[in-house]
C-alpha cells in the first residue's frame, strides 16, 4: 500500500508496529481529526509522530470501533496478534482504494488492482455494468477473483481458521432527516462548512483545481490556496471559465496557472492516463485532470484540492433536476443543451415514469439487458425513506461515484500528489444528506441552493453564488476523435481488437463508429485499447 508523507515529510514510512501489543499497521491516506481524537481518547503522540501512529495506538486501545471516530480518507490493514486476525478497512466514501483476493488460506491485498494479478490466475471479465454505465459496481473488478473492499467496510480474516467476515461500519441512509426551518438549516450548514473546509488545508503549500464554478470558488475563498490551476481548450470559448477563475484568484491573491492542452497532448498522455487507472471509461474529463495534476507536480507541490461532493449531495446534476422537475421544466428553464439527455425520459404512453426508472435511464449509457443497474437504482432509492433527493444521492453513490473518486485519487497519485476533497468531511456529508429537497434545489437550472446561499452569507462575490449552472458541457475530445485524431483513434482500436478477449470486442468495435459530441462510446473504446496495452492487463487477458 502506498503512503504519501504529507503530515510530516520526514516521518518514518510504514508499516507501523506497536511493540507493546505486536499490532502491525499499513496505512494509506489522511486522518484530519487525529489530534483532536488523540486528546479525546487519551492517546499520547510524540514529536515527529503522525496520524498513522495515532491510528496504531487507537486500534491497540479500543480496536475496530475507533473507525467511527475517524474523519478522513483512508485504506488500512491491521494485523492484531491478540486475536490472530488481519483487518482491512476503507473510509466512508471510498476515497482511497483497497483491493483483496482470497486464494485458499492466503489473503492478499493492495491499493492497485493490477498488483494482485501477480498472485495467481485473475482472468479478465467484462462486467455487464461496464457497457451500461462504464464502471463495475459494488465490489466487482475487471479481474475475476479480485474484489474491491466496499466503502465504510471492515473485513476481518482469521489467520488460524481462514474464515472471513465483513461488516459495514457506517450507514449514510440511516441518518435522520433534518426537521428545522430553512433559516436554521442555512445557519447550521454555514457553520459546518466554515469549520470543516479549512481543516483540510495542509501545512504545506498546495494547489486548488479552480474551474470558476460554485464548488471550487467556495473552496478558494475558505481555504485561500497559494496556487489555483484551471484547464481551458483553445477554440472552446463557450466553455471557457478561465476569466471567472482569474477574478477569483486575483481576489484571494493566489497565482493562477492556466493549462491549455491540445489534441497532440491527448495522444501522448493517453497511455499514462490508463496506466494510472484501474479500468477504462468514457469520461473525457480524465484528460483534463491528468494535465492539471501534471502541471501541479511540475510546480513542486504535493497536495491538490478538488470540489467533489456538492453535485451528488445537493442536487447539482442536470439528471437529478430532470427526475425532480421533469424534462419539460428543465428545457423551459434554458437548459436546451440537455435535450438529448431529456429525451431519455420520453414515454410512449405519455405517462410520467416512476422516479427509479427515470433515474436509471439517465444514469445508463449503454444496454442493461439483465436489469442489474435498474435493480440497483431501485434498491438504493427505496432505502431513502421516501425522500427523492436522498434517493438520487444514494443512486449516484452506488453507480457514478466510484469512477469519480477512483479517477481523482489514481491520477493524482500517479504524480505523487495527495488529492483532498473537503466537501466529503463527515459532518458536512451527513448534514447535506439529511436536508429536505427544497433546501437543495427549487429551480431546475440552479441546484445546490443552500451552498449558494451560504456563499452569499459568507460574503463571497456575486459572480460565485448568483451564476446559473453550466448550460451544457462539450469536451473537445469527441471532436478530436472524429477530426484531427480520427485515423489515429481507429488505428489504436483496431490494434487492440487483434488480441482482445471475445467479450471485449463489441465494446471496441462500437468505438469505430464516429458519434456526436455527447457520445462517449468512442472515448471508452479508445481508453480500453490503451488499457489492454498495459502488461498486467495483457497477461490477465
Amino acid at each position: 500500500m502506498n503512503t504519501l508523507l504529507i503530515v510530516d515529510p520526514r516521518a518514518m514510512p510504514g508499516p507501523y508496529l506497536d511493540r507493546a501489543t505486536g499490532i502491525l499497521l499499513a496505512f494509506n491516506g489522511e486522518i484530519y481529526n487525529w489530534r483532536r481524537q488523540a486528546t479525546a481518547w487519551g492517546i499520547e503522540i510524540a514529536d515527529r509522530e503522525s496520524d498513522a501512529h495515532f491510528l496504531l495506538r487507537a486500534w491497540a486501545k479500543i480496536g475496530p470501533s475507533c473507525l467511527n471516530g475517524l474523519d478522513g480518507m483512508f485504506a488500512l490493514s491491521v494485523y492484531d496478534p491478540r486475536v490472530a486476525k488481519l483487518f482491512l478497512a476503507r473510509d466512508r466514501l471510498g476515497e482511497k482504494p483497497l483491493y483483496w483476493r482470497l486464494d485458499g488460506g492466503r489473503l492478499a491485498f493492495a491499493s492497485e488492482v493490477t498488483t494482485l494479478t501477480g498472485y495467481g490466475p485473475a482472468p479478465l471479465v467484462l462486467r455487464p455494468e461496464v457497457t451500461a454505465i462504464e464502471t463495475p459496481v459494488g465490489v466487482d473488478t475487471p479481474f475475476q477473483g479480485i474484489q474491491l473492499l466496499a466503502p465504510a467496510t471492515l473485513l476481518s480474516f482469521d489467520v488460524t481458521t481462514g474464515s472471513l467476515d465483513q461488516m459495514t461500519w457506517w450507514h449514510l441512509a440511516d441518518r435522520a432527516p433534518f426537521t428545522g426551518t430553512y433559516a436554521e438549516a442555512l445557519a447550521k450548514f454555514s457553520t459546518v462548512l466554515a469549520e470543516q473546509i479549512p481543516l483540510r488545508s495542509p501545512a504545506c503549500d498546495f494547489a486548488l483545481l479552480l474551474s470558476g464554478g460554485l464548488d471550487s470558488a467556495v473552496l478558494a475563498y475558505l481555504m485561500r490556496p497559494p496556487v489555483c490551476v484551471t484547464v481551458r481548450y483553445p477554440g472552446q470559448d463557450r466553455l471557457d471559465e478561465s476569466s471567472t477563475a482569474a477574478v477569483i484568484a486575483r481576489d484571494i491573491k493566489a497565482e493562477l496557472v492556466v493549462v491549455e492542452p491540445d489534441h497532440v497532448d491527448f495522444a501522448h498522455a493517453l497511455p499514462h492516463v490508463m496506466r494510472a487507472l484501474d479500468y477504462p471509461m468514457g469520461n473525457a474529463s480524465t484528460f483534463s485532470e491528468h494535465m492539471a495534476y501534471r502541471k501541479i507536480a511540475d510546480l513542486g507541490l504535493r497536495v491538490v484540492i478538488g470540489g467533489l461532493g456538492p453535485d451528488e449531495f445537493l442536487m447539482g446534476y442536470v439528471r437529478q433536476a430532470l427526475v425532480l422537475f421533469g424534462p419539460e421544466a428543465v428545457l423551459n428553464a434554458g437548459m436546451e443543451a440537455y435535450r438529448p439527455l431529456a429525451a431519455k425520459l420520453l414515454h410512449t404512453a405519455g405517462e410520467p415514469l416512476e422516479a427509479a426508472e427515470a433515474a436509471a435511464r439517465l444514469i445508463l449509457r449503454g444496454p442493461d439487458p439483465d436489469g442489474r443497474v435498474r435493480d440497483l437504482v431501485a434498491d438504493t432509492m427505496a432505502r431513502a425513506g421516501g425522500d427523492l433527493a436522498r434517493g438520487l444521492t444514494l443512486a449516484d453513490l452506488a453507480t457514478a461515484w466510484r469512477p469519480l473518486v477512483m479517477t481523482s485519487d489514481k491520477l493524482a497519485s500517479a504524480y505523487a500528489l495527495e488529492r483532498r476533497s473537503p466537501y466529503l468531511a463527515r459532518d458536512l456529508v451527513e448534514l447535506s444528506y439529511r436536508l429536505p429537497v427544497d433546501h437543495k434545489i427549487t429551480e431546475p437550472a440552479q441546484g445546490k441552493r443552500i451552498l449558494r446561499d451560504t456563499a452569499k452569507a459568507l460574503g463571497l462575490p456575486r459572480e460565485v453564488w448568483a451564476g446559473r449552472d453550466k448550460l451544457g458541457f462539450a469536451s473537445p475530445i469527441p471532436a478530436w476523435l472524429n477530426g484531427d485524431l480520427a485515423d489515429w483513434a481507429d488505428a489504436q482500436i483496431n490494434s487492440a481488437l487483434t488480441d482482445a478477449p471475445p467479450d471485449f470486442r463489441p465494446l471496441l468495435e462500437g468505438g469505430l463508429t464516429r458519434g456526436c459530441r455527447f457520445d462517449r462510446t468512442r472515448m471508452q473504446a479508445l481508453m480500453t485499447a490503451a488499457w489492454f496495452a498495459a502488461q498486467a492487463v495483457r497477461a490477465a487477458a
